[in-house]
C-alpha cells in the first residue's frame, strides 16, 4: 500500500515538472519569435511631376521610376491632383492681354501675311505670341513662366508625338489659359516630294488625336504647317475640316543655333518696329526662346505694344479612327472606350491633400 502511494506521488510530481518545463520553454520561444505586425507599405515610387499651378515648379521633370522589390500588401499610390487653373495676375505693371479675339474657323481661314492676305484683324501696335513644337521638358515650362510673370497669353501649336511624351506639360499650357492647336503628328514637311496626300492627311489628323489624348479634351481648331510648307490641296482639305491655318508675320528665327537670346529679341523688335504689328513665330521647344522671352516681353511693353489673345469659337472634333490609332500606338487598353474617353479630372479628384 505504502509502495503504491509513493508511486502515485512520484507520478504526480513528474507530471508537474514536465508541465512546468513545457510552460517555461513555450514562454521563452514566444519571446524570441518576431512579433506579427501589419506589413509596411512600400515607399512610393518617384513618378513624373504633375503639372502644378506654380509654373516655377514645373521646370524639372522627374526621372523614370526606380525598380524596387515589392513589399507585402502595399498601400495604393495616391493619384496626382488634377491640374489647377492659374492664379489671377498680381503684377500691376504686367504686359497683360489687351484684347481677346474669337475666330470662327468655318471653311479654314488663314492668318499671317507671309502666306495669307485676306484677314487683317490686328490694329497698330498689336501682336500675337505663337509657339511651335510644344511640349518639351524645361523649355516649355520656362516659356510658361515668362508669360505668367507678365500675365499674358500665347497660342501654342503642339506636335502630336511630343504631346504623347509629355502630356502633363501640355495640360499645364492649357491650364495656364493659353490656346492649344496642333502642328502635325511628327513635324514632317507635308509638301515634301515623297509625301503622298493621304500621308499628309494622316499626319494632320493623327496630330489632332494625339493632342486631344494628351489634353483629355478637344484642342482648338488651329493648325500650323511645319516649316510653313503647304500645298493648295492640303489648304483645301483643312477647309473641309474647318481648321484655321496660321502662318506668321514675324519669324524670330529662334531655331537657328547661331541666334543667341539677344539676337532673337533684336530679330523680333527690328521687324516689328518696321511692320508696326504682327503674328510672332517662336518655338517653345528651343531653350534659347525661354531665355529670350522675358527680355522680349519687357521690350514689347516698353515699346507700347499690346498682346492679343486668340481663341476659337468652337473646339475641333477629331476622327474616331485616328483616336483609335493613337490608343493602339500608345498601347492603351481600348475596352470600355466610353470610360477611357473621359478626362482625368472627371475620373480622379483630390478630396484631401497636405
Amino acid at each position: 500500500m505504502r509502495n503504491a502511494l509513493g508511486l502515485m506521488l512520484a507520478s504526480v510530481l513528474a507530471a508537474v515538472l514536465i508541465a512546468g518545463g513545457w510552460y517555461f520553454y513555450s514562454s521563452r520561444a514566444d519571446q524570441g519569435a518576431p512579433k506579427t505586425t501589419a506589413a509596411r507599405a512600400a515607399d512610393p515610387l518617384p513618378a513624373k511631376l504633375a503639372a502644378k499651378d506654380d509654373v516655377e515648379t514645373t521646370a524639372a521633370i522627374a526621372a523614370k521610376p526606380i525598380a524596387v522589390a515589392a513589399a507585402p500588401a502595399p498601400a495604393p499610390m495616391a493619384a496626382p491632383a488634377p491640374v489647377q487653373q492659374a492664379a489671377t495676375c498680381t503684377n500691376p505693371n504686367a504686359l497683360g492681354v489687351s484684347r481677346v479675339v474669337e475666330i470662327d474657323t468655318t471653311g479654314g481661314p488663314g492668318f499671317g501675311f507671309e502666306q495669307f492676305k485676306q484677314f487683317d484683324f490686328l490694329t497698330d501696335k498689336e501682336v500675337v505670341l505663337t509657339f511651335d513644337d510644344s511640349p518639351w521638358p524645361h523649355n516649355t515650362p520656362a516659356v510658361l513662366k515668362a508669360l505668367a510673370d507678365e500675365c499674358t497669353k500665347g497660342l501654342f501649336f503642339s506636335v502630336g508625338k511630343h504631346a504623347t511624351w509629355h502630356p502633363e506639360i501640355l495640360r499645364q499650357v492649357l491650364a495656364q489659359g493659353h490656346t492649344v492647336g496642333t502642328h502635325t503628328w511628327s513635324h514632317v514637311n507635308l509638301a515634301g516630294k515623297k509625301m503622298t496626300e493621304q500621308q499628309a492627311k494622316d499626319e494632320i489628323e493623327k496630330g489632332f488625336s494625339a493632342v486631344k489624348w494628351a489634353l483629355g479634351t478637344n484642342p482648338s481648331p488651329f493648325f500650323r504647317f511645319p516649316q510653313l510648307s503647304q500645298s493648295p490641296a492640303l489648304v483645301s482639305y483643312l477647309g473641309t475640316r474647318n481648321l484655321g491655318i496660321f502662318s506668321t508675320d514675324i519669324d524670330s528665327f529662334d531655331f537657328r543655333k547661331e541666334n543667341t537670346p539677344d539676337k532673337i529679341v533684336n530679330n523680333v523688335m527690328t521687324k516689328l518696329d518696321k511692320l508696326g504689328k504682327g503674328i510672332i513665330l517662336m518655338h517653345d521647344f528651343q531653350k534659347r526662346t525661354g531665355e529670350a522671352l522675358p527680355t522680349l516681353l519687357a521690350r514689347l511693353k516698353a515699346g507700347g505694344y499690346k498682346v492679343v489673345q486668340i481663341k476659337a469659337k468652337t473646339t475641333f472634333d477629331s476622327l474616331p479612327e485616328y483616336d483609335e490609332a493613337i490608343l493602339k500606338e500608345l498601347k492603351v487598353p481600348t475596352s470600355g472606350s466610353a470610360t477611357n474617353a473621359r478626362p482625368v479630372s472627371s475620373v480622379v479628384q483630390t478630396v484631401s491633400q497636405r
